[in-house]
């Protein structure tokens, strides 16, 4: 087989690919041996900023298959028929670990879909847990600081983390969920995924729904204890990447079905919880689970790099038929997704190939660095709008329909009449002996460390959601009235 000649970066042939150019048997190298020079000076540029959170991931591309009817809710187009496919990249993540973590550390972790439909991207960015530690986007930046090194210590801080979350009461439920048995999926195919937030549907009569996603996975639920992840870690630090490659490559493809909640849009002031909280579930007796399709991931990207860490998810990414909701963890999120992504990949990042999108582009945002696809050449006199060149024009037919707002501009403390106690307390009494005591003592671990002025303002929240949970925790910690007061 012939074999390709091996070129610089701008097409020039390679002579030697072994030796510096030298002065001489002994040397010195010699300034103008630019192959050198190319060579170390891309080595130095191969990494690209590792992202803020989420840095560690493990994705494949697959399709998704619409398997019942719910065009009376959306317009969007993915879902316009039974049987409709289409194409998808899904990504799943840790959120604290940097990118050389472990991928079975106790921790949150990330579920985001990409569907390349025809009206563009529709990105699903969400989480293996419906809730989340806060309902403002304004704590974020202050809760993933309590995730990441400390500043001295450059260690990971329980105390931080304590800290945080006993002087934030509505993070109680996702504390719950991810102390519990949940809190360490064996493998990506082995848990649910959920859209987290409330989004919104809006059909061709301009009806508005609000709207929550569900990812169930179809290989049943695996987890580990802490025993057994710690056994894990020490023999491979990669486990998510390699059982979700191997099924993959194996022909085993793993499957999630698509669910949805749906709430009537006049239903939002009647709940006697805010449906838009990100700490808060929506009751399946009230609003039962609606199947919508099955997706399957059946190919690892040719190249890790170019499909799964160029992969950019923002929630900002809807189609017609799919919207936003008050919910301010998402507002904020609409924003700093996409942000994130211009800072690490630049300008033009949704023109990579794992975020380009297989519907027509058209806009008129213009230049900036690495502009390596047209930029306005074929009509070079429409570079604004409105123009009378032939430019791309706005489509009316595909406005949302207004979304129903009232009150004062304000910083407003959240009226929680439902209660923060209410949800993690059902949830905890859903749980087994065992599962309660796996539980406390995932918890006294995580403690481990932490003060005991932290430990005794969270022991309060675990009161309140029930007093059992308060008591399995002190048992566990071993701690009596005396150690406390």
């Amino acid at each position: 087989m012939t074999k390709k000649k091996l070129t610089t970066s701008a097409g020039a042939p390679v002579p030697n690919n072994q030796k510096s150019v030298t002065a001489g048997h002994r040397g010195p190298v010699l300034l103008q041996d630019y192959q050198l020079l190319e060579k170390l000076a891309h080595q130095n540029r191969e990494r690209i900023p590792e992202r803020v959170v989420h840095a560690k991931g493990w994705g494949a591309q697959g399709t998704f298959t619409v398997t019942n009817d719910i065009t009376k809710y959306t317009r969007a187009k993915i879902f316009s028929e039974v049987g409709k496919q289409t194409s998808m990249l899904a990504r799943f993540s840790t959120v604290a670990g940097e990118l050389g973590a472990a991928d079975t550390e106790r921790d949150v972790r990330g579920f985001s879909l990409k569907f390349y439909t025809e009206e563009g991207n529709w990105d699903l960015v969400g989480n293996n847990t419906p809730v989340f530690f806060i309902r403002d986007g304004y704590k974020f930046p202050d809760f993933i600081r309590t995730q990441k090194r400390h500043p001295k210590t450059n260690l990971r801080s329980n105390e931080a983390m304590w800290d945080f979350w006993s002087q934030t009461p509505e993070s109680l439920h996702q504390v719950t969920i991810l102390m519990s048995d949940r809190g360490i999926p064996q493998t990506p195919m082995h848990m649910n995924g959920y859209g987290s937030h409330t989004f919104s549907f809006w059909n061709n009569d301009e009806e508005r729904f609000w709207v929550k996603f569900h990812m169930k996975t179809q290989q049943g639920h695996k987890h580990y204890t802490n025993e057994e992840t710690a056994a894990v870690i020490g023999q491979t630090r990669e486990k998510f990447q390699e059982e979700l490659y191997g099924a993959i490559e194996r022909g085993d493809y793993p499957k999630w079905k698509m669910m949805i909640q749906v709430m009537p849009e006049a239903d939002a002031e009647k709940t006697a919880y805010n449906p838009f909280d990100l700490t808060k579930v929506w009751p399946h007796a009230d609003y039962p689970l609606i199947e919508v399709g099955e997706f399957e991931l059946n190919k690892n990207p040719d190249n890790y790099f170019q499909y799964i860490e160029n992969a950019a998810y923002s929630p900002s990414n809807v189609v017609p038929g799919i919207g936003f909701s008050p919910d301010k963890v998402l507002q904020a999120r609409i924003f700093s997704y996409a942000d994130a992504h211009r800072y690490r990949l630049g300008t033009h990042y949704e023109a990579l190939p794992a975020n380009a999108p297989i519907s027509e582009v058209n806009h008129y945002h213009k230049d900036g660095a690495m502009r390596f696809f047209d930029n306005g050449n074929t009509n070079p006199d429409a570079y604004y709008e409105p123009n009378t060149k032939g430019g791309p024009v706005e489509d009316p037919s595909v406005a949302e329909p207004p979304m129903k707002i009232e009150g004062d501009v304000n910083r407003y403390e959240e009226n929680d009449t439902f209660g923060e106690y209410k949800q993690p307390g059902d949830l905890f009494r859903l749980f087994n002996d065992e599962q309660k005591d796996r539980l406390f003592n995932n918890i006294a671990a995580a403690m481990q460390g932490v003060s005991m002025e932290i430990i005794e303002k969270q022991l309060v929240h675990f009161d309140k959601a029930d007093p059992e949970y308060g008591n399995g925790v002190r048992k566990a910690l071993n701690l009596t009235a005396q150690n406390l007061y």
